[in-house]
């Protein structure tokens, strides 16, 4: 099994405005499909923009999140 990175602060901020769930998952030490379910009933830690049938993590909110940690 392949071990999971985990992206440093400093690194996130360096992200896109918006990044993926599996992305944001990573940064935040759970699971994409945690992260999913989080999403699906509204209790995201995040910001998501829904885009179709996929979503997108606003980078700052991510940011603000893991800074208030």
């Amino acid at each position: 099994m392949a071990a999971v990175t985990v992206p440093t602060l400093d690194e996130v901020r360096a992200w896109p405005a918006t990044v993926s769930v599996p992305q944001a998952a990573s940064a935040l030490g759970v699971s994409k499909s945690y992260l999913h379910a989080l999403i699906k009933t509204g209790e995201a830690p995040v910001k998501v923009l829904p885009f179709g049938g996929r979503h997108r993590v606003i980078t700052a909110s991510l940011v603000r999140l893991l800074e208030a940690a």
